[in-house]
């Protein structure tokens, strides 16, 4: 299972994007809240800040949208530059609809859950699904801490897919992303814990061997 460490630009310096993502050369993904002041209480950026940073970062654009009509905008983000699109179970869109509109756009879709939505409700789409996002904080703010108490929705997830990818967003950090990986989840969202480091590139390093160490120790427990 690959571990992938998404260096969330929410906790950026937003004067200077384009230096910030220099910082994180060394991530796999790029991600990119972006929030409508509807679906949760804060607004981010929309698709032309997507579209500038994708002409000077050619590292996968990762990108959550906690906006209330994802399908309406399906569009327009893959046109930005968006390589994932992930949206909200819990959002008004038809949820399946969606999800083929960004296929056919030749994107990976996600579907992300929050803390309080029941992981069953992810479970029908999981077969047209690249990745699930389990939040572990509430959607709307970065700076929040990490909710164990929903460590059993990835346990679940990973149980009845061993291949898809399982990110988690909200209070990861150099121990609480151990956590997370025991219980399943491979992609992991990270902001304070990066871009508030002196070494952004060393922050991500350390989180990814925090994960794969934990990740390695829980496979060798279930062979024995």
């Amino acid at each position: 299972m690959d571990v992938k460490i998404s260096p969330s630009i929410l906790s950026s310096d937003y004067a200077n994007l384009q230096s910030e993502l220099s910082r994180i050369k060394n991530a796999d993904l790029i991600h990119i809240d972006v929030m409508d002041g509807h679906f949760v209480p804060n607004i981010t950026i929309g698709m032309p800040v997507i579209k500038a940073l994708k002409g000077v970062c050619d590292i996968p654009f990762d990108v959550h949208l906690m906006i209330s009509d994802p399908y309406d905008y399906a569009d327009a983000f893959a046109k930005a530059g968006a390589d994932i699109i992930c949206f909200h179970i819990e959002c008004k869109s038809n949820i399946e609809a969606t999800i083929d509109r960004i296929l056919f756009l030749g994107k990976k879709a996600a579907l992300a859950i929050k803390p309080d939505t029941p992981v069953d409700s992810v479970i029908p789409y999981l077969n047209k699904l690249s990745m699930v996002l389990i939040m572990t904080v509430e959607p709307g703010f970065g700076g929040q801490s990490f909710m164990q108490k929903v460590l059993p929705k990835i346990r679940k997830i990973r149980e009845l897919n061993e291949s898809i990818d399982i990110e988690v967003d909200g209070g990861v950090d150099f121990e609480t992303v151990k956590m997370a990986a025991e219980a399943g989840a491979n992609v992991f969202v990270a902001g304070s814990a990066v871009f508030k480091s002196e070494c952004p590139e060393e922050a991500i390093e350390t989180l990814r061997n925090n994960a794969l160490e934990q990740i390695s120790d829980s496979t060798q427990i279930r062979l024995v």
